[in-house]
């Protein structure tokens, strides 16, 4: 789906928006997550002591996994605002992280307008929820509500 006026989105309330491609999670990404938050535990990097786990190798940090928002976002078929100038991060009602990401999986994005609202004159807010799947597992990597505002 195209771009649509801001107006229009507020239609789309309590809808799916749309899916995301997959995306791979792998160790060169994990390890690189690593080194920019200075998170070295061994479940993410040491792959012989994670197999020692119950995760059985190494796993990507749930931070990595929230991280991943505005690539999923940018590869989705989500219909987007018309006219944005500039889109921030306002923070997250609640974020759950459900189940592992191990090294080597491919997850995506799906993702649910909550809610729409004009703050000020070109100002908009928005609330999704999103929950990130985990190719061939039955549950969801995980799932929050993230806010975010654009101005057009």
């Amino acid at each position: 789906m195209g771009a649509i006026p801001p107006q229009d989105m507020k239609e789309l309330v309590g809808k799916q928006l749309g899916t995301s491609e997959w995306l791979l999670v792998d160790q060169d990404m994990i390890d690189k997550f690593a080194d920019a938050t200075g998170d070295h535990q061994f479940i993410h990097v040491d792959e012989e002591k994670a197999k020692l786990t119950p995760f059985g190798g190494t796993i990507a940090h749930g931070f990595l996994t929230l991280s991943l928002f505005p690539v999923l976002m940018a590869t989705s078929d989500c219909p987007r605002p018309a006219g944005v100038k500039m889109g921030v991060n306002y923070g997250g009602n609640k974020v759950r992280f459900l189940a592992p990401v191990r090294s080597g999986k491919r997850v995506r994005g799906h993702f649910k307008l909550l809610e729409l609202d004009e703050k000020r004159p070109g100002q908009w807010q928005q609330t999704l929820e999103f929950t990130v799947e985990i190719e061939g597992e039955d549950k969801p990597a995980l799932m929050a509500e993230w806010i975010s505002q654009f101005f057009v």
